[in-house]
């Protein structure tokens, strides 16, 4: 279907990662002190075709793709209260990724929510907006400290013996998402060897890795218009199989579609961060 309410395509803007010169290792300093950098690279915007994939859900799946596109209505809808939202979301989202993924053990460690403002400073945890930039959460060694960090040592040795991922749950909150939606980068474009770029994130107290993402003409960008809150997509960061046969990872970034109707309301969304095991 085409036209306005449908469009199979919009081309937009992603902003790709451009490495430092030299050879530098990219960082991003979350907490810089007075005078220092925040970080030592730069993005890089380009245009880019995102195809709709509303009617043809089923051509990406979290193997192929590297995510995946379901209905699955909540019964917390009000995300206001962190506390509440680990009291009465979680519990029903693992048991939700469980149903999705056949998964045997499910542990969320993280959650964000996002309600856009204009003007705002993405930084603040209170006000947390889209993220702009094409990433992936975690790389293979971040993926791995995640296991160490927060399961019990003893069950560690036995549950990286066996395949885990590390799988975003994300569905738009309060109404429908035309307003800086997701986009998803389809796994069986990317050169997982050329397109990444790991990232140091140093915090005070420890340092993480996350990947950008380097601009590549053959990436695939793929969006669902119009998600709803009855709408969820898996978002895979990390797959523990990678010999060639499944997706590892999925690039992702909002982006500002020029289809969306001047009025639509502000996007507010949710992604709660899953460590996935398997028996």
């Amino acid at each position: 279907m085409s036209g306005e309410l449908n469009p199979t395509t919009t081309k937009a803007t992603i902003n790709y990662s451009s490495p430092p010169p030299d050879g530098v290792r990219p960082y991003y300093n979350a907490n810089p002190k007075k005078g220092e950098p925040e970080r030592n690279f730069e993005d890089i915007g380009k245009d880019v075709l995102i195809e709709n994939v509303r009617g043809k859900e089923e051509s990406v799946t979290l193997d192929t793709a590297g995510f995946q596109f379901f209905n699955s209505p909540a019964k917390h809808t009000s995300f206001t209260d962190d506390a509440e939202i680990e009291r009465e979301y979680y519990p029903e989202s693992i048991e939700l990724i469980k149903k999705l993924t056949s998964a045997s053990r499910v542990v969320l460690f993280d959650h964000t929510v996002r309600r856009r403002q204009p003007g705002v400073d993405g930084r603040d945890p209170k006000l947390r907006q889209p993220a702009a930039t094409a990433h992936i959460d975690q790389s293979t060694a971040a993926s791995i400290a995640r296991v160490h960090r927060h399961l019990p040592p003893s069950d560690v040795p036995s549950l990286l013996k066996r395949r885990f991922q590390i799988v975003n749950l994300w569905r738009p909150i309060s109404h429908i998402a035309l307003d800086w939606p997701l986009a998803l980068c389809d796994y069986r474009s990317v050169d997982n060897k050329n397109d990444i770029l790991p990232i140091a994130l140093i915090y005070p107290d420890r340092e993480g890795e996350i990947m950008g993402v380097k601009y590549n003409p053959d990436h695939k960008w793929k969006y669902l218009r119009g998600m709803t809150p009855d709408e969820v997509v898996l978002i895979k960061c990390f797959d523990s199989i990678q010999d060639g046969s499944v997706a590892v990872f999925t690039p992702h970034t909002a982006f500002q579609d020029p289809s969306t109707p001047p009025d639509a309301p502000l996007r507010e969304s949710i992604e709660l961060r899953a460590l996935v095991f398997y028996d």
